[in-house]
């Protein structure tokens, strides 16, 4: 294995995945939204760097084409959980989270399966705009709560009377309620159109890897 900085940087991609979770087990929210997203936008942007770097300084290894998908697949169903599992299971990101989940795991074990012949299931141009929509819906979602959250953190304590005051006008806004009770209503939106769209491409790419795979799966006569 050759620890260069590319393969470096998908160690820690791969490391980030589930720290995205911890973060809600040591940290209150918002700050638990803040570092998560923080983090998962961090580990995202090295996707794009490690590959660079790799074919620039011409350091592609087996190690870092292995890891580099397990990585991906790690930080976004991490984080799918964990959108899944605060948004009360929400239809609307539990379904598209569903086929985003179920179709990673099935290429997965289409590719295990296949061993060495899995090379020749290329990652297509598609496959790669499916894996940047994923990434940027999950990093939208995780605002959303920041956002929802901030606004939670602001108003505890605060009567009803006084808060519907604020948000109708009557009061001055000094805490900026509305904008993020806004900003957390839009986010979410934003969010769930991108995770459908992923979800979309995403089952368009599974079906195109089970079609190329299937000469490899046929029984012998």
């Amino acid at each position: 294995m050759n620890w260069n900085i590319p393969n470096i940087l998908t160690l820690l991609r791969l490391l980030a995945a589930p720290g995205v979770a911890v973060m809600f087990l040591y940290f209150a929210r918002p700050w638990a939204d803040w570092f998560a997203l923080i983090l998962f936008i961090g580990a995202a942007v090295t996707d794009y760097i490690d590959g660079y770097l790799a074919r620039a300084w011409k350091q592609e290894s087996k190690f870092g084409a292995m890891l580099d998908p397990i990585a991906d697949k790690a930080m976004v169903i991490i984080a799918l959980l964990v959108i899944a599992g605060f948004s009360g299971m929400n239809p609307w990101i539990l379904i598209p989270a569903t086929v985003i989940i179920f179709r990673e795991t099935f290429v997965s074990g289409l590719r295990e399966f296949l061993g060495d012949t899995a090379g020749t299931l290329k990652v297509t141009n598609l496959a790669k705009w499916k894996t940047t929509a994923q990434m940027v819906a999950i990093a939208v979602l995780f605002a959303s709560g920041l956002y929802e959250h901030e606004f939670i953190d602001r108003t505890t304590g605060m009567d009803d009377a006084t808060l519907a005051a604020i948000m109708e006008g009557e009061i001055e806004d000094t805490l900026g309620l509305f904008w993020y009770l806004s900003a957390a209503s839009v986010s979410f939106a934003i969010g769930v159109g991108l995770l459908i769209v992923a979800a979309i491409l995403t089952l368009i790419t599974g079906i195109d890897y089970l079609r190329k795979a299937m000469p490899h799966l046929k029984e012998e006569t």
